[in-house]
């Protein structure tokens, strides 16, 4: 009785019924021969999952290591190589462009950048930004600028708000799709030190520091913001064309300093409205009437403290060798180093372009107690100049491997007569550094006739070595600090490389014999 009732309460169970659909989707299995098979099919899964894996581990491998011109493809690859990589977050590989994890950071920390600060600095203080200066050209030409505005920025007791270097990308050291931003930049303090990127005015000095453009986000907010367009100020004191560096400067000075606001953005218009809005203009750096600013800026602290970068330090360090001798074991090798400035390629249209519109030396090349002066030609037309007067240019633009060789072995002659007395037998000076942007044969050959014919030791700037991308990226800085170290500089009168790097030699007290130019 007790199985027939456990049979009754098994047996009895209430049961589901099935719908049509599934009677029908049973119907159709009991007919597919292979239904027997099916739990056969069930191991072959794992392989099927294994080669699954591994087509994607393929092509995340790809994505992480491959190569891509598309900037997301290549920060998603970098954020896997940071995390896989030891050195990738450290800049080390030349082949990819700096992040510079480390500068930023530090330029986050500096202690100005601190709202808790009293007047001038901190939430109440004054500050400036210079949104009209000139980015996306050559490190030089934006250079000197910015050491002009951060002296107007002082003198109107503001802080100067300095910004990254935004290259122009034909001379970035990678390819163009390789940068990390849609233009590359280099922060400020990665190529130069002392106030213009935040470095401390000397002691006492009341004056507020400079901060960085992120800083001046959080301090000045677009409502506590007044814009200055630049072309109304030139406008309403007619600074365009014949006014003077001085004059320029005091008429901004007055409008920065009297003004009440906190924060002040000084805007360039279209280029539509006008071709160069900045508060010092190419027309300025390009013409005599910069030079009345020349010894106000070259005294001032901008100038006395400004300094190289600890990271171009790095790489001077990195690189002495090649200039030591056993002569100079034990001293400066830099006292007997002769540093030439030798550009080509692209300078052969700039040298033209020159000729054409009779052009002058470029800013402080201009001035009047150096040697090997320039003076335009008399005849031509602005934009249509003689064949006689561009051949002339080119003789001081583009010099030839001979004219080039006469004015190293004339201007080394000059100098040990200077200091000697006399041309000093064998030479004094015997280690010619040439930076340069050539790699072609033609640097080849004139590297071989100046040691096989005239004896000189040379190095060039595609001699020297970098240790991580970093230095590689303020590559042109670091030929400026062999150039503004070394006993002589022949440099090229148009060019504002060779004028940023006679400002420094100028300010280190080189004496005028020292500073030559083709």
């Amino acid at each position: 009785m007790a199985s027939d009732g456990f049979d009754k309460l098994y047996h009895e169970k209430p049961r589901r019924k099935r719908g049509i659909a599934q009677r029908v989707s049973i119907w159709f299995a009991s007919l597919n021969p292979y239904r027997a098979q099916r739990r056969n099919y069930r191991r072959l899964w794992i392989p099927i999952f294994l080669i699954l894996a591994l087509w994607v581990g393929f092509k995340g491998f790809g994505v992480i290591f491959g190569n891509s011109h598309d900037r997301k493809v290549r920060k998603t690859r970098q954020w896997f190589k940071d995390r896989l990589i030891p050195g990738a977050v450290d800049d080390l590989p030349l082949d990819t462009p700096p992040r510079y994890f480390d500068l930023y950071e530090e330029q986050r920390n500096l202690p100005q950048h601190n709202l808790s600060l009293p007047y001038p600095e901190g939430a109440t203080g004054r500050y400036v930004k210079f949104t009209s200066q000139i980015n996306m050209l050559g490190w030089n030409n934006v250079f000197n600028e910015l050491l002009m505005l951060n002296y107007l920025a002082y003198k109107s007791k503001r802080a100067y708000v300095f910004q990254d270097y935004v290259w122009k990308m034909d001379y970035f050291p990678w390819e163009e799709y390789m940068a990390w931003t849609v233009h590359a930049r280099t922060p400020l303090p990665a190529l130069i030190a002392g106030p213009t990127a935040g470095g401390p005015w000397p002691a006492g000095d009341p004056a507020p520091r400079s901060v960085h453009q992120d800083f001046w986000d959080i301090v000045c907010p677009p409502e506590r913001v007044k814009v200055i367009w630049s072309h109304h100020v030139k406008k309403e004191f007619d600074l365009h064309w014949t006014p003077t560096s001085k004059f320029i400067f005091e008429k901004w000075n007055k409008v920065l300093l009297d003004d009440t606001a906190k924060c002040i953005e000084v805007i360039a218009p279209q280029r539509d409205i006008e071709d160069f809005g900045q508060v010092f203009d190419l027309w300025l750096w390009g013409s005599d009437r910069i030079l009345p600013m020349w010894e106000e800026l070259r005294d001032s602290p901008v100038s006395q403290l400004l300094a190289t970068s600890p990271l171009i330090q790095r790489a001077v360090d990195r690189n002495m060798h090649l200039f030591k001798s056993d002569v100079t074991v034990h001293k400066d090798p830099f006292d007997q180093v002769f540093a030439v400035h030798v550009r080509r390629g692209d300078y052969e249209g700039a040298c033209m372009n020159l000729a054409q519109w009779n052009s002058t030396f470029y800013s402080w090349n201009q001035l009047p107690y150096l040697p090997d002066r320039f003076t335009p030609p008399p005849g031509g037309i602005p934009g249509n100049n003689t064949k006689e007067n561009i051949e002339f240019y080119y003789n001081r633009c583009l010099p030839n491997v001979d004219q080039i060789i006469k004015r190293i072995n004339d201007a080394r002659d000059d100098w040990e007569k200077e200091m000697f007395g006399v041309v000093v037998p064998g030479h004094f000076l015997n280690t010619l550094y040439i930076l340069t942007n050539d790699k072609t044969s033609w640097m080849t050959d004139f590297k071989a006739r100046l040691i096989n014919e005239f004896g000189w030791k040379v190095v060039t700037s595609n001699d020297i070595t970098f240790g991580n991308a970093q230095e590689k990226d303020v590559g042109m800085a670091l030929d400026m600090e062999f150039a503004r170290k070394a006993a002589i500089f022949l440099g090229n009168g148009w060019s504002s490389f060779t004028s940023n790097i006679l400002h420094r030699r100028l300010v280190d007290k080189k004496i005028p014999i020292s500073n030559r130019f083709f």
